[in-house]
């Protein structure tokens, strides 16, 4: 089934999506797709209802009774019925949708933690269906969509109801930053780093900015202040939305206060807490609930086992804690030049920085296996401690092949990342001296050292050294 000319991308779920839906067997499929909101997921699962003449439901935040009576409506236009069925319970609902002929599905139940929500036994519902289902040899497609990740990755998980039924477990995750690129049209990639940095790969955002896109370097600050920092914009709002949207917390203001300290560089349990006013023990409950939203991701340091470091997970978010959140009141009456051009510094090395640390570990992930001598089997970051010295290496991009029993883990990479800054010879001596530190545990007779600047490098620089620039981020995958 040939994927729609508006879907931008997504060629590998289209194709699984395409193939759940079409395939028609005398056993039940069951699909789990997930997906923050903002990433098209809906997109994608409407269209793929609508060209197989499917069922798609969208629920809504509603009690039980008025979320059956929508369904029923949905179910019964879907099945030409001159009345909607009356469904009394999920019961009566599910066992009903069940003894649909397969011939009208697939059934799409979207926002599905909606109706798990107020009808906790909703997943168990389905479970024993679907059972029943295999039992009889009766085959029907159905496919449950969430937002709320923490609660969707709940579904297939440990002793829940619906664990091994699903054929299908599909997670829609933001565009990779190439793919960002070209979505929002930047041509330069110095721009796209820059506008990377601030909506990441969601798509939705570049309607919220009313797919207005940055024309050159040059229009990179006036972008800012007609999109991000204008309060009649969507964009303008949605980081404060996301916390509310993505987890169901009363009190947010110390999840915010967490997210200020990563995004302001305290990264460890031990900084976040500090910064906070907390103890380290108080705040464990809110990194996880945190993590779980994929708000926070929990970074580990590669050659320290049981240490990490946490990152933003979501650039906006780190966007709005560094730039925005302080001045709120100030940027709410109109005056975001006042306020931009105070935080330009903070935001290109807070924000800027640490982000395009990441895009080089992706890079690093996704480039051809010859670029570092095999596949790679781990990417990451991690300290070097150095203890003649009495200091600490950082190591911003670590490449290490799979690890095997009884060997040496085998470091393919050493890599360090400089954004604004013209990279050459003392740092690649700190690589080397890492390389040397590590040579007592790790394998590094083959380890390729590396550069990566958003700035260039001096002349001269040994040819063995791997040296990543912008357009080299960008035109392996173009």
């Amino acid at each position: 089934m040939q994927k729609p000319a508006d879907i931008f991308a997504r060629d590998a779920e289209w194709a699984n999506l395409a193939e759940f839906a079409t395939t028609a067997t005398d056993y039940p499929r069951l699909g789990v797709v997930s997906g923050r909101r903002r990433q098209g997921k809906t997109f994608l699962i409407e269209a793929l209802a609508t060209l197989t003449g499917g069922l798609y439901f969208g629920a809504t935040e509603a009690t039980e009774t008025e979320s059956l009576a929508l369904f029923a409506t949905a179910l019964g236009d879907h099945l030409g019925q001159p009345s909607p069925p009356r469904f009394d319970s999920w019961d009566e609902a599910i066992r009903f949708l069940f003894s649909v002929d397969p011939a009208h599905g697939p059934f799409v139940i979207d926002e599905f933690p909606y109706l798990s929500q107020v009808s906790p036994a909703l997943p168990s519902i389905v479970q024993r269906e679907v059972d029943r289902a295999a039992s009889a040899k009766r085959g029907i497609n159905l496919l449950l969509c969430g937002s709320v990740t923490s609660v969707m990755g709940r579904l297939l998980s440990g002793t829940a109801p619906l664990r091994g039924r699903a054929t299908l477990e599909m997670a829609i995750r933001p565009f990779e930053y190439w793919l960002a690129r070209q979505f929002w049209e930047v041509e330069d990639p110095r721009v796209a780093v820059l506008v990377h940095s601030i909506v990441g790969g969601t798509p939705a955002y570049r309607r919220f900015a009313a797919s207005d896109t940055p024309q050159s370097l040059d229009d990179f600050d006036d972008w800012v202040l007609r999109t991000v920092l204008n309060p009649v914009r969507p964009l303008f709002r949605e980081a404060r939305h996301l916390l509310e949207e993505e987890m169901n917390v009363r009190d947010s203001a110390l999840y915010h206060s967490v997210l200020a300290a990563v995004a302001a560089g305290n990264n460890t349990r031990g900084g976040i807490a500090n910064y906070v006013g907390r103890k380290a023990t108080d705040i464990g409950h809110h990194l996880t609930v945190l993590a779980d939203s994929g708000l926070l991701r929990p970074q580990p340091d590669v050659f320290r086992a049981g240490r990490s470091v946490y990152r933003v997970a979501e650039p906006l978010i780190t966007f709005y804690q560094v730039v925005m959140r302080a001045q709120w009141g100030v940027l709410e009456s109109g005056r975001a030049e006042t306020v931009w051009r105070a935080a330009k510094a903070r935001f290109l090395s807070q924000v800027v920085g640490p982000h395009f640390e990441q895009m080089c570990r992706d890079f690093a992930l996704w480039a051809p296996p010859e670029l570092f001598g095999e596949l790679p089997g781990e990417i990451g970051a991690g300290v070097v401690p150095d203890h003649s010295r009495r200091s600490q290496i950082e190591v911003d991009v670590v490449v290490m092949a799979p690890a095997y029993p009884g060997r040496p883990k085998k470091l393919l990479s050493l890599g360090e990342v400089k954004w604004g800054e013209v990279m050459g010879r003392r740092h690649v001596e700190r690589l080397e001296r890492a390389r040397h530190l590590l040579s007592k545990n790790y394998d590094t007779s083959e380890t390729v050292l590396a550069c990566y600047s958003g700035a260039g490098f001096e002349p001269g620089l040994d040819p063995k050294v791997l040296t990543v620039g912008l357009d080299d981020l960008y035109k392996s995958f173009a």
